[in-house]
């Protein structure tokens, strides 16, 4: 590795230290499936959020509370201190594809269909409002 390839990495890693963050990683639902869910939480206080995504209709709202409550977990560890009320606030949230899982189907006069089984990475930042 070169020395401005190293310094670069080096400077991405010090600023990750400062960030409050969870990830998900191989999610079997689609991305645009979990951007509907995401979506709804985007820039929320987090209680308000969890209230919301324990209340909503979409099978990959479980995952992304599970990981909201992560990323808090996150917050209270790097600062040795439980979260207050109104405090914490949903900053960035963002859905990746990940890994596509390619089966066939049998379909009429011996052709096949093709299926794809996609799967999703989610990142969530939480932090404190910036005045």
């Amino acid at each position: 590795m070169g020395k401005r390839k190293k310094l670069a990495a080096e400077a991405r890693k010090a600023a990750l230290k400062t960030q409050y963050f969870a990830k998900l990683k191989g999610c079997p639902s689609s991305p645009r499936k979990m951007r509907y869910v995401v979506d709804l939480i985007r820039g929320m206080e987090v209680n308000r959020a969890l209230a919301t995504l324990k209340f909503a209709s979409k099978a990959a709202a479980a995952d992304v509370e599970k990981l909201l409550r992560s990323a808090i977990a996150n917050w209270e560890q790097k600062n040795d201190r439980k979260a207050e009320d109104g405090e914490l606030f949903v900053t960035r949230v963002f859905v990746d594809e990940g890994v596509t899982l390619k089966r066939m189907r049998p379909a009429p006069q011996g052709r096949g269909y093709r299926i794809r089984k996609r799967s999703n990475h989610v990142t969530l930042f939480v932090d404190t409002k910036k005045d």
